[in-house]
């Protein structure tokens, strides 16, 4: 019987978005339901502000047989030091990493002193895949997914990882999530992340998957261009079970094209008008997918926010986006539309610096953008297909959707990033449609 650890290292987050955090909680779930483990901690050491003396009692104190280290664009920045403390406390411990950076870029994590590399599938059954041949006397080879170092070489994987169907995933135990330290990352507006300030959301994955194909998206390449998504009965007892025993005052709906499947959006609304459980809540998804009569359904059912991939208006850059992501204005601004009339907040979200864009454009996108009264999520273009296993730590970041990975001028340069780091005076007031069940310090 084995103890493990699933864990995301200390490190400074560039980005913060609670559904990126989920694939923590739900491999520890689905771990825990294996024979083979005896027990489960996790660790979002990336948003407690933890000292290192505190990883050190973690790591020394737990008496882990397998550390299971979650990846990311930021948290590679100490993952040299974590594995460091790792094998100098607790030496024992097999090290495994998983996430959406080595599923995109496995060779890179070749250079650290890990024992095996989660490269493709889902994140769970990599890990347990791994954690089941440590219980059974150690991986003689790579594991379906899942490259090996056996006898200081990495065995490459020739099986590719499993996709889980969606009853088999395990939804997170809300009683191990920093609820407190999520809620002092989205209190600020102008940071233009996408929780809603001074309100604590449930996130709920519901589907994973995406047929659409953007090439600046990582979610076909990890999850498949199938899309999985939970039953509605799945959403609802899960929503009115955590809400009966916490103060969640909204859902935030993680799914890569929440209104893809018309028919379980249309059923869960339902359900929803219905009750008895019927939550605030918001999505993202793309313009193409929604229709009067969808956002008028979602908005009678308690939807205040629908997030919507456009990316940008400037039809020169459209050869950069699937067929189904060119917007026209004339069709974004309909969508407006529709959503002031459903009470709806419409946040839009915009590359800059895609290929074919100009800053010119981009400042068109986001001045028509704003003039329907939407609220603009900007994010940095990242050419993911450059990733490669030689990058060093600082490459690797440029690709976090904030930087600029490519050299160019500097001048364009600096009118690139006042797009994401300039002032921001158009603050979100949509948390003042979500009723508020805590009291909420001041900022």
């Amino acid at each position: 019987m084995l103890r493990v650890l699933v864990v995301w290292p200390p490190h400074v987050p560039s980005y913060f978005n609670a559904g990126h955090h989920t694939p923590l909680f739900g491999v520890a779930g689905y771990l825990r339901r294996m024979p083979e483990v005896e027990h489960v901690d996790t660790c979002e050491a990336g948003v407690l502000n933890m000292n290192w003396k505190a990883v050190g009692d973690l790591l020394y104190q737990g008496r882990y047989d397998v550390i299971a280290v979650m990846n990311d664009f930021d948290a590679v920045d100490g993952l040299d030091r974590f594995v460091m403390y790792a094998r100098e406390l607790a030496p024992a411990a097999k090290l495994i990493t998983f996430g959406r950076l080595s599923s995109m870029n496995p060779g890179y994590f070749a250079n650290y002193d890990l024992d095996a590399i989660v490269r493709s599938g889902d994140y769970e059954t990599g890990v347990a895949h791994f954690v089941r041949a440590v219980a059974a006397g150690g991986p003689a080879g790579a594991l379906p997914g899942t490259a090996v170092r056996t006898g200081g070489e990495w065995q490459v994987p020739t099986v590719a990882g499993d996709a889980l169907q969606p009853d088999e995933w395990a939804l997170p135990d809300i009683s191990e999530i920093p609820y407190e330290a999520y809620d002092r990352l989205y209190a600020r507006d102008d940071h233009k992340f996408c929780g809603i300030p001074f309100r604590r959301e449930l996130v709920v994955t519901a589907a994973r998957g995406c047929p659409i194909g953007c090439s600046f998206c990582e979610v076909p390449q990890i999850f498949g261009l199938r899309e999985r998504r939970l039953s509605v009965d799945q959403v609802v007892e899960y929503i009115g079970r955590s809400f009966a025993v916490a103060p969640f005052e909204y859902v935030a709906f993680y799914a890569p094209t929440f209104t893809l499947d018309r028919k379980w959006t249309e059923e869960l609304c339902r359900r929803f008008i219905a009750g008895p459980v019927s939550p605030k809540w918001k999505c993202a998804t793309t313009v193409r997918h929604l229709s009067a009569d969808l956002v008028r359904l979602m908005g009678e059912s308690g939807c205040v926010r629908i997030s919507v991939g456009l990316e940008t208006l400037e039809s020169d850059g459209h050869g950069s986006l699937p067929r189904v992501k060119r917007t026209e204005e004339e069709r974004f601004r309909q969508l407006s539309e529709w959503c002031v009339a459903a009470g709806i907040e419409l946040n839009a979200f915009v590359i800059v610096g895609l290929p074919g864009t100009t800053p010119e454009g981009i400042r068109r996108t986001v001045e028509v953008a704003r003039e329907v009264g939407a609220r603009v999520r900007p994010t940095m273009y990242a050419p993911f297909h450059d990733l490669h296993p030689a990058m060093t730590p600082l490459e690797i970041s440029r690709y976090n959707r904030q930087l600029i990975a490519a050299a160019g001028d500097p001048a364009e340069r600096a009118e690139l990033y006042s797009f994401l780091f300039g002032r921001e005076d158009r603050l979100t007031a949509v948390h003042e449609n979500v009723p508020r069940k805590r009291e909420v310090a001041p900022l």
